[in-house]
């Protein structure tokens, strides 16, 4: 049995897949200093980015586990040049990660459109819901310190409407990417 879990796992993280996840975590990376600015209800601070299409995409492509990885080394990348002192990108490695489990998980024992539609529905909600509890224990607190509390009241609509239409965004450009890209992989036998 050892055998095939170590066959299983040459498999897994063969050279072409190391190699696609690297060029996926670049991609991400790059894309996620392309921000665009949404002051909605006074909250000045929230900027929607698309990095995590390619984080999303590389989870349908190989799996949970590699999209994971994925968001990790992209959100260690962010690190060396964050202003939040990880805050930020503890949080967003926690939605992210909460936002593609489900659906990588499902598409990997049912493919099909519907069934990639409806879990990134129910995704985007996970998502939401992380990202309000990440930002209320983790983003706000080391932002505004005792304040926090108050600061979360004051912007917690602006953060729910924020990031239900950035996980949405985030979920109809991965759709609308995946048959292309899952197409020329297959041609490329990874």
């Amino acid at each position: 049995m050892q055998e095939s879990n170590k066959k299983t796992l040459k498999q897994r993280f063969s050279a072409k897949r190391i190699a696609l996840m690297a060029v996926f975590v670049a991609l991400s990376y790059v894309v996620s200093f392309l921000e665009i600015p949404m002051p909605l209800f006074g909250a000045s601070f929230l900027k929607l980015d698309f990095g995590n299409v390619f984080i999303i995409l590389i989870s349908f492509l190989l799996g949970p586990v590699e999209g994971v990885i994925v968001c990790l080394l992209k959100e260690s990348l962010r690190l060396l040049s964050s202003s939040s002192g990880g805050a930020g990108e503890i949080a967003n490695f926690l939605v992210t990660s909460s936002y593609l489990l489900l659906p990588s998980i499902v598409y990997c024992y049912r493919k099909g459109f519907t069934v990639v539609i409806s879990t990134l529905c129910v995704a985007c909600l996970i998502a939401t819901g992380t990202a309000l509890l990440a930002n209320r224990l983790i983003v706000f607190p080391f932002y505004f310190q005792s304040g926090a509390s108050a600061m979360f009241e004051e912007f917690w609509v602006a953060l729910l409407v924020f990031n239900l239409i950035k996980s949405v965004a985030i979920g109809v450009l991965t759709v609308l990417l995946y048959k292309r890209l899952s197409n020329f992989l297959k041609k490329m036998k990874i």
